[in-house]
């Protein structure tokens, strides 16, 4: 398996879709901060990332400092979750996009239609509710705005038929539909990130751009897979073909962080998943992540993510408010 998808594994998307809208020109809404959003569905999202698949039309979006143009078949990503605009004009004053959502039932789609009148823009929008880890990882090295072309490729196109499909079923009552929906949002945003690593200009720095290049890709893919081993950079080096002060030097300029620090953190992270999902002692979780001792593991846990393991367990498993 190789790293993102490691990554991926642990962080827990949990996706959901919020609205299937048809806008006509011209017209312009404003979005709230993901959290907001989220907030009565899944009070204990650590992190909201926010999208809107644009099936019919085109629309500009907009946040300070950036703007982007998505066209039909476009997908428009919002990492960080923050606040935005979306409209055929952004000079006007936005709607409140929340206040525009009409919801048929409790099984259904929400929808929204609003506008003009003229040239109709029609998308499926949501949000992917996950731990602060795939942001600290992943998401913090995407752009503020990510408009990701979702026309081209045989899973691209599959996913954009698939959730055409499902909206449909959506609007003809046919159960099940939302949860279809909120699986392939899942898998469209992972995507999404697969197709932005590939566009990255040759010297681009970040965890993501790591996973193309050819050694840090592998020694990323040998800590992912091999996290209890007692690696030094010697042994990573070794075997990805490099010297030591090579992949040291390659592997920081990447991914900013040393390979050994990377470890540590990935254990950390690892822990933290097997502490929230299981039942295992703590001396337990931690000989399963490769440190020696309860303490020294109990000690690196509550210096990377401010909680003792027994604190975060207790944190994590809290039951969901209804």
């Amino acid at each position: 398996m190789d790293a993102l998808s490691d990554v991926l594994k642990i962080v827990r998307l949990n996706g959901a879709v919020f609205m299937d809208a048809e806008f006509t020109e011209p017209w312009c809404i404003g979005e709230p901060a993901g959290v907001e959003v989220c907030i009565e569905h899944m009070p204990q999202a650590q992190h909201v990332v926010i999208y809107h698949l644009v099936t019919d039309g085109r629309c500009e979006v907009s946040m300070p400092g950036q703007t982007a143009t998505a066209m039909a078949g476009d997908l428009i990503v919002i990492p960080g979750g923050e606040a935005h605009s979306l409209g055929s004009d952004l000079s006007r004053r936005p709607a409140p996009g929340g206040q525009l959502v009409v919801q048929r039932g409790p099984d259904d789609v929400p929808q929204v239609r609003h506008g003009g009148g003229g040239a109709v823009t029609r998308m499926v929008c949501g949000y992917l509710a996950c731990d602060s880890s795939l942001f600290d990882t992943v998401l913090a090295a995407l752009p503020r705005v990510m408009v990701v072309n979702m026309r081209e490729g045989h899973t691209a196109q599959w996913l954009m038929s698939s959730i055409r499909f499902s909206i449909a079923e959506s609007t003809a009552q046919r159960a099940g539909a939302n949860t279809v929906l909120a699986k392939l949002s899942e898998l469209m945003f992972v995507e999404a990130i697969r197709r932005h690593i590939e566009g990255l200009p040759d010297d681009q720095a970040g965890w993501l751009a790591g996973l193309r290049d050819p050694f840090v890709g592998k020694t990323l893919t040998l800590i992912h897979s091999k996290p209890a081993q007692s690696w030094t950079v010697e042994d990573l080096a070794r075997s990805v073909g490099m010297s030591r002060s090579a992949l040291a030097e390659r592997f920081t300029g990447l991914v900013g962080q040393p390979p050994m620090q990377y470890l540590i953190r990935w254990r950390l992270q690892l822990a933290g998943d097997l502490l929230r999902s299981g039942r295992k002692t703590v001396a337990a979780v931690a000989a399963d992540v490769g440190y020696a001792s309860e303490a020294a593991f109990s000690r690196a846990f509550k210096r990377e993510l401010g909680v003792s393991p027994a604190a975060w367990r207790r944190r994590t498993q809290a039951p969901v408010r209804t």
